[in-house]
């Protein structure tokens, strides 16, 4: 019997300011603002499913993500495309395949939508 489990249990995301990420973060997944900022660096942003950490102890030009390491889901890739640009996120992709596409969030960390 194998006592690692085929789940992810978070992911860290690299972010050069913990209060600036936190309220990035929240604000493009329409989260409130809330939770304490532990240890000084780390923020759990509250999510179904796999949990996020933003983490300003690990940032470092080096450690910010280049290829997507995971997706956020959305049930309609057009209406989130259009809502991340009235946030004038800074989109890097167009909507690919009908499916996906990639942007970056204020440190230059690439992430993704993806249709589910």
């Amino acid at each position: 019997m194998n006592p690692i489990l085929n789940q992810i249990g978070t992911v860290f995301i690299p972010v050069s300011n913990i209060e600036k990420a936190r309220d990035w973060y929240c604000d493009i997944l329409g989260l409130p603002v809330d939770g304490e900022i532990l240890f000084g660096h780390l923020y759990v942003v509250p999510m179904n499913g796999t949990s996020i950490v933003l983490d300003s102890k690990i940032y470092s030009e080096e450690n910010v993500f280049r290829a997507p390491a995971f997706h956020f889901n959305t049930n309609n890739i057009e209406e989130a495309y259009a809502f991340m640009k009235s946030k004038n996120v800074d989109i890097t992709t167009q909507i690919e395949h009908n499916h996906w596409f990639n942007f970056k969030d204020p440190d230059g960390n690439l992430l993704m939508i993806c249709k589910c």
